[in-house]
């Protein structure tokens, strides 16, 4: 990865590329460090804490904006939430699968729609921060004031958003992956920061250290075999001959991630998991706060076990689920077979499928467990070495997923480059 950004920097258009995507980045953290007038941070950085499983993964994600109430507190949630409902419901409608599917008109016209409905999501997430979750921060209870936090929070949204598409159009790798990727990782100093002075003071011995890091490295060797590991399904393409030409014949493969699903199975599971918490916020109910502080904390025993089974057993249903909605294998077999393609001792059609479909369900299987144990282990280890490093499962596949492709991107585009070079 280091050879092939040495490599990126030599060469003069990729050069300019990461310099306009590292200004982007800093333009993001100035962003982030902004705070929106008229909220009392102290107050919304208690009501974290007390709440932290309802917030931790958004803050993370947002680089601690939501914690310091800034411009970008709402960070690009709005917009992966957004782009979520629109992959699902282009699977549920026709007429948006066929838009999908017709060609560059059709997927501007839904990055369009994409946009618009993020819009409406940070409005309608900013509001119930304002006036639900943090109305006890805001300094001023005149509708003015409210307004003005709203509105400063959706913008932020929507210059995160144009932000995030700027670097993907004109920088390198996914715009809103890099924000992401950068918001999580400019918590890290910090985090080492605070584990230097808990050392110093003897709160933690480096014994816990060690373990931690050592636990940290083979989670991160893990997640990087899962992201990487492909199934090949070998294909057979039939010879046909056309006037004197020879066409076909050729041997390929179909390749079946292990984990066909990404991080959308843990992002949906935390979000089911933090509405209990998020309710609390609404219902003043001493009972249900003890109930939840005890069964749902995802910091403190018994609620950090409960937490973290209800997490296991949601990843590994959702996985299921978004898979069997995002890939169709008897569509995949349709193809297949019309391309004149076969899998060898596979009869085309639906023998195929269900071919396919039992690998995907073997796949989907080992991939889930994975995506399960990423996402409970991380706060296992916190609880057990109490070092200050609170990244979760959805972060860490995350930051290694967006290095993954971003070096495969700067890899592929280098390549490029010198083959342009070689032919001129």
């Amino acid at each position: 990865m280091l050879n092939t950004f040495k490599k990126a920097l030599k060469i003069p258009e990729l050069r300019k590329k990461l310099v306009f995507t590292f200004l982007m980045l800093i333009v993001f953290r100035i962003g982030s460090s902004i705070p929106v007038p008229g909220i009392d941070v102290a107050v919304v950085k208690e009501a974290i804490n007390q709440h932290g499983g309802a917030f931790a993964l958004y803050d993370v994600i947002s680089g601690s904006a939501l914690s310091n109430f800034t411009l970008f507190a709402l960070s690009v949630t709005p917009y992966i939430t957004s782009s979520i409902i629109i992959q699902l419901l282009a699977v549920a409608i026709p007429s948006m699968e066929e838009m999908q599917k017709s060609g560059e008109q059709g997927r501007k016209k839904l990055a369009s729609w994409t946009r618009y409905l993020t819009i409406m999501l940070a409005l309608i997430q900013a509001t119930a921060l304002s006036i639900g979750m943090f109305r006890s921060a805001l300094m001023s209870d005149s509708i003015m004031s409210t307004v003005a936090v709203v509105l400063t929070l959706t913008a932020g949204t929507a210059f995160l958003m144009w932000l995030g598409e700027m670097i993907t159009e004109k920088g390198v790798g996914n715009g809103m992956s890099m924000i992401i990727f950068f918001g999580i990782v400019s918590r890290f100093p910090n985090d080492v920061k605070q584990t230097i002075a808990l050392a110093k003071a003897g709160q933690i011995n480096y014994i816990q250290i060690a373990l931690f890091l050592l636990i940290s490295i083979l989670i991160v060797v893990g997640v990087i075999m899962i992201l990487q590991g492909v199934r090949k399904i070998p294909v057979q393409y039939a010879k046909r001959t056309v006037g004197r030409s020879t066409y076909g014949g050729k041997q390929s493969h179909m390749p079946l991630k292990v984990n066909q699903a990404g991080v959308i199975p843990v992002i949906f599971a935390s979000s089911l998991l933090a509405f209990p918490q998020v309710l609390q916020l609404f219902i003043k109910n001493p009972t249900y706060a003890q109930f939840v502080a005890k069964w749902f904390n995802g910091t403190q025993a018994p609620g950090i076990y409960v937490f973290s089974l209800l997490q296991f057993v949601l990843v590994i249903g959702f996985s299921y689920f978004y898979i069997s909605i995002t890939f169709n294998p008897v569509e995949v077999a349709d193809n297949l077979k019309n391309a004149n393609g076969f899998i060898p001792g596979i009869r085309p059609g639906k023998p195929t499928s269900d071919f396919i479909t039992k690998s995907l369900n073997r796949l989907t299987f080992v991939g889930a467990v994975f995506l399960a144990i990423i996402a409970s282990v991380p706060t296992m280890l916190y609880q057990a070495t109490n070092v200050p490093f609170q990244f979760g499962g959805t972060s860490l596949l995350i930051v290694v997923g967006v290095a993954i492709e971003t070096a495969k991107q700067l890899e592929s585009q280098t390549v490029m480059r010198n083959y342009q070079g070689f032919l001129k």
